[in-house]
């Protein structure tokens, strides 16, 4: 529920990626996705869509109280609640139902899945993980409606998690902590494989004010080149896939160490695969080979994390960026071939002490810089 969505690559990895596990260890998982672009009660083909992206399904909805003096339409994004009640009958005896959530002002629309799935399936209990969970648990468990809310990631849980539901009881075959031992999320349960997220790293070593980041995954995981280069391999050959989008929250934050080898690693492969960005990159990691490698490797649409281009007083947001270091980033990805078109700078706009101007301004930096402003 909101007042404005997209499908820019947005995939529940978390929820996959634990469907993945349970079924590597004996049990039988189904899946629905409540933001189904192609549900088969929805229409087929948007010709707004572009790179596995695309509209969701749009419902209007009465707005909330407290957002009464907002001037815009509120929705549903997604799938209709009949056409979920539809499914939920569909599916074999179900034993445990997994739920997940990502912005925490979404919540209404969790509550409002959670009761379908209690109307049509009573006896299952229901558990609740993911984003909005992580951050407010306290407030997940008294509005959602789910017998059980886990806070944070769930890997080293969800086997333990399944035993306590139902019985059912299966020694783990990989570490939590060595993400290179994960098997690969389970995106085959999708009606359409238009697009496929991935991960090479976990957490971020910034501590930035207005993101969730540190609190999501406190850990630095990475993964190791080879093990990214597999998975995607795998996805392209197996089921055609051409468009992936990074999921890293910082994944040049230490390019000698980590990016660098891994974007070797997919020159190397020489797949014929677009990838994406939505997660912005940090400024600082891209210097003129970083640029050249990223262009080499494939990426074809590119988030820089911004944020503001007035950087007096700075320390209060963050520590990622400084002066003059954004305009050689910029002119580095010029140079590496990517244009206006495919590189966009996402810049905060209402933060606090903001004002207009200063907004005003910011994109007219970016915009000088041969960038695309995203606000």
């Amino acid at each position: 529920h909101d007042f404005a969505a997209h499908d820019f690559w947005a995939r529940p990895l978390g929820l996959l990626t634990l469907a993945a596990i349970l079924r590597q260890h004996g049990c039988r998982v189904s899946y629905i996705d409540c933001r189904d672009r192609f549900h088969p009660r929805g229409p087929q083909g948007d010709p707004r869509a572009r790179f596995g992206c695309g509209p969701f399904r749009k419902t209007r909805l009465p707005k909330p109280t407290v957002f009464g003096d907002v001037p815009r339409h509120f929705s549903r994004y997604g799938i209709d609640p009949a056409w979920l009640r539809e499914d939920l009958r569909r599916l074999p005896p179900v034993d445990l139902v997994l739920v997940t959530s990502a912005m925490t002002y979404w919540y209404t629309g969790v509550r409002e899945t959670i009761r379908v799935i209690r109307e049509s399936l009573p006896q299952a209990p229901v558990v609740l993980g993911g984003t909005y969970a992580t951050l407010c648990p306290e407030h997940a468990r008294q509005a959602a409606g789910a017998d059980e809310v886990v806070a944070g990631a769930a890997e080293a849980a969800v086997l333990a998690l399944v035993a306590a539901h139902t019985g059912y009881g299966a020694a783990p075959r990989f570490d939590p902590d060595a993400l290179d031992t994960l098997p690969f999320p389970a995106f085959d349960l999708q009606t359409r494989i238009a697009a496929i997220p991935f991960l090479t790293s976990r957490g971020c070593p910034y501590a930035c004010a207005y993101c969730a980041s540190h609190l999501l995954e406190p850990r630095r995981l990475r993964r190791s080149p080879a093990a990214v280069v597999e998975e995607l391999t795998y996805w392209h050959r197996s089921r055609g896939v051409t468009d992936f989008a990074l999921y890293d929250d910082a994944f040049l934050a230490d390019p000698d160490r980590h990016a660098r080898p891994v974007l070797e690693a997919l020159v190397r492969a020489a797949l014929p695969i677009r990838l994406h960005t939505p997660n912005a990159l940090h400024i600082r990691g891209i210097d003129p080979e970083t640029a050249g490698l990223l262009y080499a490797a494939g990426f074809r649409t590119l988030r820089l994390g911004l944020e503001a281009a007035e950087f007096e007083p700075r320390e209060r947001l963050d520590r990622k960026v400084g002066a003059g270091e954004f305009e050689r980033a910029a002119a580095a990805l010029r140079r590496a071939g990517f244009d206006r078109r495919q590189v966009g700078a996402y810049l905060l706009v209402g933060l606090p002490d903001q004002d207009e101007a200063g907004v005003v301004r910011s994109i007219a930096a970016v915009k000088q810089a041969g960038v695309r402003p995203v606000l």
